[in-house]
């Protein structure tokens, strides 16, 4: 029979989740309302490389709701779409893209480009390199567009970059789709990847629940999968990049169903188990440390200073604080140069990433797993919501986490205020 669940530890783990989804409610709402209020218009530069001519946009106020573009003795070029915010649904790898595309005077497209997206510059850039899936839509009318099934087309998306070009292609689609009035449901997309990812996670929830002898025989061997598929293959690995555009844009279950249930495993099973799971046996940069730790010869090993290891442990929590200012001004800055991550897609990695990741590595050959306890902000939210068992207590962290919550309270409410002071007056 399972003892009764103390009020103050029940209470205190509420606390936690509601900070959690406090803050993750303040960044949609923010990120909605800029939206809405329409913070990026369109700009007759943008359209240069197709109507060399244009002179104006002129605002369409029928079914099809884009611009036609003009030259300074008004002449029409061409029509030009945006596909926000019709398509703000479409969620790519962690958020929403921004679409332009042109069509000429007889209602043919002649390109798209890609003006703002809320996924990783890496996969955005390697999208916007790849000519042949630039060229999907060329040529095609308004409602060979609309009638398009991507599927049955063939198109894929583009290696490295799979879920931002195939949310790209379905934004595209979605928008030609709204203004014919023949809006459809997204479909769910599963495919191998997704079942991979489920059965990562099944393994990983028995590793983390069992207590069976040969357990760390086992795990042992688990990460070397975690590490060859996880990271290098499928290249889904939880990050704040990913989880901040999931926050502002929405989860993207339509898009990547097995990523979601990696993501939401890693939240919710430590509930139950008391022990973490991503951290302990789905996260490949996790594996490589503590391989590397098991390998290093013992006359390598370092003891940090008390006063030294204090002041690192802050560092996760002070590298959250950031990604919120980040998220809520919001700045132009990639998050997944944050982490090490992006590593693991070694072709698209930046080289932010590519630095955090090889000092991480180097240094869990004298501290083990150092990364995870001194730089990894995301392992320090994972940790946070995480059960403790009944002699749980409040601690700085739970302060640390209210003051966190205020501070987004702040730059939702006083965004342009800050904003201004920040970056100056707008023009």
């Amino acid at each position: 029979m399972l003892a009764p669940v103390p009020p103050r530890f029940a209470l205190l783990q509420l606390y936690r989740l509601g900070v959690l989804l406090a803050v993750v409610w303040l960044v949609r709402a923010h990120h909605a309302r800029l939206r809405v209020a329409g913070d990026a218009p369109v700009r007759v530069a943008e359209v240069a490389g197709w109507f060399t001519n244009a002179a104006e946009l002129e605002l369409d106020l029928g079914a099809r709701g884009g611009f036609r573009v003009r030259d300074r003795d008004g002449a029409e070029l061409g029509y030009l779409i945006r596909t926000l915010p019709q398509a703000e649904r479409i969620i790519g790898y962690c958020g929403i893209t921004d679409t332009l595309v042109a069509l000429d005077r007889e209602g043919r497209v002649l390109g798209f480009r890609i003006r703002k997206s809320e996924d990783t510059k890496t996969h955005v850039g390697d999208v916007m390199a790849d000519r042949h899936f630039k060229q999907t839509w060329n040529g095609m009318t308004w409602a060979e567009v609309a009638g398009m099934d991507l599927k049955k087309a063939g198109v894929e998306g583009v290696s490295g970059a799979t879920m931002t070009s195939l949310a790209v292609a379905e934004g595209i689609v979605h928008r030609f789709r709204v203004a014919q009035g023949e809006l459809r449901p997204q479909a769910v997309r599963v495919g191998a990847r997704d079942f991979g990812l489920a059965a990562v996670v099944a393994v990983g929830a028995w590793l983390t629940f069992t207590r069976r002898a040969g357990r760390e025989r086992w795990r042992r061997w688990f990460q070397w999968v975690v590490i060859g598929y996880v990271g290098f293959v499928n290249g889904d690995l939880l990050a704040q990049s990913l989880l901040a555009g999931w926050a502002k844009s929405g989860v993207a279950w339509h898009m990547a169903p097995g990523l979601v249930l990696f993501a939401a495993a890693a939240f919710a099973v430590p509930w139950a188990a008391k022990r973490p799971l991503y951290c302990q046996q789905l996260c490949p940069h996790g594996a490589a440390q503590e391989i590397l730790t098991r390998l290093a010869p013992a006359r390598w090993r370092v003891r940090v200073p008390a006063v030294l290891d204090r002041a690192l442990r802050r560092l996760p929590g002070g590298l959250l604080l950031l990604v919120l200012f980040v998220v809520m001004l919001p700045l132009d800055f990639d998050l997944a140069g944050l982490e090490p991550f992006d590593a693991y897609l070694i072709r698209s990695a930046g080289g932010a990433t590519m630095v955090v990741a090889v000092v991480g590595l180097l240094a869990a050959l004298g501290v083990p797993k150092a990364y995870c306890k001194y730089g990894c902000p995301t392992g320090a939210l994972l940790e946070f919501v995480r059960a403790r068992g009944t002699g749980d207590k409040f601690e700085q962290r739970d302060v640390a986490a209210g003051l966190l919550l205020g501070m987004a309270l702040v730059l939702h409410w006083q965004h342009a205020a800050i904003h201004a002071f920040v970056f100056g007056p707008a023009a």
